[in-house]
């Protein structure tokens, strides 16, 4: 069982910056793909950037050249940065972890983040 605990959401008006945190159990972190997904009200959840085991990374275009995620396999740990911030940016922002091998996956609990002024 792995579980994901993800910190640093909170209220920031626009322009303003946050970094989130997600700290993962266990000893299968490394050979993950680790993914940022966000949820607002009423809308589906989507993937806002991963990062694979390799440190190879991707973004949705809403994000590129704002969102930074990086990881630090020491710490269990995956980072998404998050400068410029935009009230469209609000939702709910999730960690997820996906073992590149197999299909193992798993969820942390959300962190909420709000853009507003």
């Amino acid at each position: 069982q792995v579980q994901l605990v993800e910190s640093g959401g909170g209220l920031v008006q626009p322009g303003g910056s946050l970094r989130l945190s997600c700290a993962a159990s266990g000893s299968i972190f490394r050979f993950s793909t680790m993914n940022w997904y966000r949820q607002a009200p009423g809308k589906q959840r989507e993937l806002v950037s991963k990062i694979t085991a390799a440190g190879s990374t991707n973004y949705a275009d809403s994000v590129k050249g704002r969102f930074t995620i990086s990881r630090d396999n020491a710490k269990n740990t995956v980072y998404l940065q998050m400068n410029s911030l935009k009230p469209e940016d609000t939702a709910v922002y999730y960690c997820n972890l996906q073992m590149e091998v197999g299909v193992f996956t798993s969820w942390g609990q959300g962190t909420q983040v709000t853009v507003s002024s």
